[in-house]
């Protein structure tokens, strides 16, 4: 079993190069911490169920998303999607991650250009790519959470697109949650715009009755979220259930039989109420089990049809870097 490195001490993706987390500075003056102007993805990686390597979930569909959403805000990604997942198998590597991890890029804007007037803009602002790496487990309850309807609408496409995972934005979610777990729930559920479901605070919703499942469509102010896809096979493969992407009312979620989240950090999770309300009868029903077990063994390289979201990472050959190797 892996002794993971003390924050300070482990090695992180910086400008560049990989150098240690207490080596990484950033200065007061950074762009993106002004003005939100930045883009990031979470990744997840998996031990496999031989317990010999792990296997990085959906990296390169990560990696495409993230140099689409550099694309929105003028970032200058300099790394293509294959170069990034192979930062990202080194990464893990090198923290001798054996466990379960979590992965986050971010790409932000760092400083104003030679020239560059002050002021909040996208042209004339340089670029700077991170990438950290850390243990993590499963966070959420197999029995349930817990949602209540937030009063915060989520920002509609047209204001900031939905379809990128822009730093700034995730102020709406933040101010979701904070209303939601102030009132007692685990997590908030955000509409749109039109009063229609949207998402949760990062994840998909999914909404299960009389054997149907439907979700919230792409013109529905979402991130479409690469778990969702995952799931949507799952379904279509080994229930024969293809699901419905369209318009999903609010009372939809409480007459719903089961009802259930989607997203690379939640995974699956089953939602038990809603405000208050219990969804079905108050635990977790058994179209959300089934996705949940066959997520869990697809994601850890137990079954073969599956294995095209699988990037194994190569811990059983990786040697230890020295203290000082920098690349």
């Amino acid at each position: 079993m892996s002794t993971a490195a003390a924050p300070a001490d482990r090695w992180v993706f910086h400008q560049g190069a990989f150098v240690r987390a207490g080596d990484v500075a950033l200065g007061a003056g950074t762009q993106a911490l002004h003005y939100g102007t930045g883009v990031f993805e979470g990744i997840r990686a998996y031990a496999d169920t031989e317990g010999r390597d792990s296997l990085v979930f959906k990296a390169r569909e990560h990696y495409e998303r993230l140099h689409a959403s550099c694309r929105l805000l003028r970032l200058d990604l300099p790394h293509t999607p294959d170069e990034l997942v192979e930062i990202t198998t080194e990464l893990i590597r090198r923290n001798d991650l054996r466990g379960d991890a979590y992965i986050r890029p971010l790409v932000y804007k760092l400083s104003l250009e030679p020239g560059t007037p002050f002021g909040v803009r996208l042209r004339g602002v340089s670029t700077s790519v991170s990438i950290l790496a850390l243990p993590m487990g499963d966070y959420t309850r197999a029995e349930g959470i817990r949602c209540g309807i937030s009063s915060w609408r989520r920002v509609p496409d047209t204001s900031l697109p939905a379809r990128a995972k822009i730093t700034g934005a995730y102020a709406n979610n933040a101010l979701a949650v904070d209303e939601a777990t102030a009132a007692g729930y685990d997590d908030a559920i955000m509409l749109n715009q039109q009063g229609s479901v949207a998402e949760a605070s990062t994840a998909n919703v999914f909404v299960v009755r009389d054997g149907q499942v439907a979700t919230p469509g792409a013109d529905a102010d979402i991130l479409l979220g690469l778990t969702r896809t995952a799931v949507m096979r799952i379904l279509a493969e080994e229930a024969g259930i293809t699901v419905a992407e369209r318009a999903v009312p609010r009372s939809e979620l409480y007459t719903a039989d089961e009802v259930f989240l989607t997203g690379t950090g939640c995974q699956i999770v089953p939602v038990v109420e809603i405000d208050g309300r219990p969804i079905g009868a108050g635990i977790p029903g058994p179209l959300t089990r089934q996705i949940r077990e066959v997520y869990q063994q697809a994601v850890r390289g137990a079954l073969p049809r599956y294995r095209d979201w699988n990037t194994p990472v190569g811990l059983a050959s990786a040697a230890k870097p020295a203290a000082a190797a920098h690349a």
